[in-house]
């Protein structure tokens, strides 16, 4: 485990809940009236972001139904980092034209997820092959399907332009953190007391580092969290902390250091929680994600850090 966090591997921040579509299997709400955070700030956690990092992912909601937000963000990353950072956007493509893609090529977005082919989304993929034409024309390549574990696609000098697509099928995507928002309204998360969605990438393993997993953290609006879904509490207000600072608060919490580890169910053993009982308790909520809340909501005035953010 890392004890110096100026430097993050991977952030990946949704700056906003706006969106295009409505979702049914969407976990943070995300629609024509999702949750949205002011340009101040937007500004004010990109000044409160680490002093490396090596790969901010910026999505939504919808980031291009936000774009006055989204372009605001990726001038002020570029000032904050000199191009050394690689920017990737995560789209459902639906508003991508090919004005819109040669202003983000030129305001440092250098990868490009389509994350809409699937029976979930509006269009339900039937824009790919336009899309994947208006990325040819545009030089960016579409040969990299899977760029966030490989550290080789954006540890570069100069990041390679490139796309993929993915989607939300029921297996993957809607597998174990879903039970969030609409996904858990709707009934669509995944039943399934044996998948630790926190031990792979976008769960909690690694945020801290020091394991074979990018050290990569989320930050839903302003809460920081040690994976894409969040806990029930985040670690903290990137508006108002140094993302630096929060992390290293965390790593010095036993409980914290078991999610790092990618093992929820031994989270609460400094606490005298056994991994029985975790184990008990998740077959019977039959989600993991679902333990974890329930967890930080009995345990809280454990799991709250000392900055008290709720």
């Amino acid at each position: 485990m890392k004890t110096d966090f100026n430097h993050c591997e991977s952030v990946y921040w949704v700056f906003t809940q706006l969106c295009n579509d409505q979702c049914a299997h969407c976990y943070n709400d995300s629609g024509p009236q999702g949750a949205r955070i002011s340009a101040q700030d937007c500004l004010r956690i990109v000044r409160n972001l680490p002093a490396q990092v090596d790969r901010l992912i910026l999505s939504g909601g919808e980031p291009l139904a936000d774009r006055a937000k989204l372009y605001l963000i990726l001038d002020a990353v570029q000032e904050k980092y000199q191009g050394r950072t690689q920017v990737m956007l995560q789209t459902n493509g639906d508003l991508l034209t090919p004005a819109i893609l040669d202003l983000l090529i030129a305001k440092g977005v250098s990868r490009f997820d389509i994350a809409s082919i699937d029976r979930f989304h509006k269009l339900a993929g039937s824009r790919l092959m336009v899309l994947a034409d208006l990325f040819e024309s545009r030089g960016v390549n579409g040969d990299d399907h899977d760029p966030l574990i490989d550290k080789d696609t954006y540890l570069l000098d100069t990041p390679r332009l490139s796309w993929g697509y993915w989607g939300a099928t029921d297996d993957m995507w809607l597998g174990g953190n879903w039970a969030r928002g609409r996904a858990f309204a709707n009934d669509l998360w995944l039943r399934d007391p044996t998948h630790n969605f926190c031990a792979i990438l976008s769960g909690a393993r690694g945020f801290l580092g020091g394991t074979e997993l990018p050290q990569e953290i989320s930050i839903q609006l302003w809460k920081i969290n040690p994976c894409c879904p969040g806990t029930k509490f985040p670690l903290g207000d990137a508006r108002q902390e140094k993302v630096a600072d929060v992390l290293l608060r965390a790593s010095q919490s036993e409980i914290m250091q078991r999610l790092n580890q990618g093992e929820p169910w031994r989270m609460g053993e400094s606490l005298g929680i056994s991994e029985e009982h975790a184990r008990a308790r998740t077959a019977e909520l039959q989600n993991v994600c679902r333990w974890c809340d329930e967890f930080f909501e009995q345990q809280a005035a454990a799991v709250l850090l000392p900055s008290g953010h709720q």
